[in-house]
């Protein structure tokens, strides 16, 4: 397990070298991937005490990038995100625990459409650096899955095969670089 206690501090996420993305099944046979291009966050290491550790994380739901600006603005409406209306996800930790090695599980609620559930999400630590510019930065990938009916999230279209357009269960992941700031 590394040493994590020189890592103790507030770090802010870097968005040009972070993604908050998930997959979904669509049509029962392939997955679709997508981002958020704008979010914010912060996280409180606690290297000597890492279940006093704390992440939080606002995302514009308009940002929302699958690669498709069909499928984005479908995204966007009424049908799913309600962005007008919503136009902010949130993520604010209640838990953190180290399990081992470089493993790390976070726990908190996340709301999405004014419903607010918790989720938990493993982490891998990937590594700690000091950037070219000066910056003291740690990395961390992370995975989840979460069933968007819970969220409010309930638009599909039958299929004529069976099954359903898009799945209930949705992989959520994340590929964290945050820098140090105090």
């Amino acid at each position: 397990m590394t040493d994590l206690s020189a890592l103790t501090g507030d770090y802010t996420l870097d968005p040009a070298h972070t993604t908050i993305g998930f997959t979904a099944r669509h049509a029962m046979v392939t997955n679709v991937k997508g981002k958020f291009l704008e979010f914010t966050g912060t996280l409180h290491l606690d290297g000597d005490a890492p279940e006093k550790s704390t992440a939080s994380i606002d995302v514009v739901m308009s940002s929302v990038d699958t690669g498709n600006a069909d499928r984005d603005g479908h995204l966007k409406s009424a049908d799913f995100f309600k962005t007008d209306e919503f136009p902010t996800m949130t993520f604010r930790s209640t838990k953190a625990e180290a399990l081992g090695d470089e493993d790390y599980r976070i726990t908190g609620d996340l709301s999405v459409l004014g419903v607010t559930k918790p989720i938990t999400i493993d982490l891998e630590f990937n590594g700690a650096a000091k950037d070219p510019f000066g910056n003291e930065r740690v990395g961390f990938e992370g995975k989840a899955e979460i069933k968007r009916s819970e969220w409010g999230l309930t638009w599909n279209a039958a299929l004529e095969t069976g099954g359903f357009l898009v799945s209930d269960k949705i992989k959520l992941n994340f590929d964290v670089s945050a820098i140090k700031s105090a």
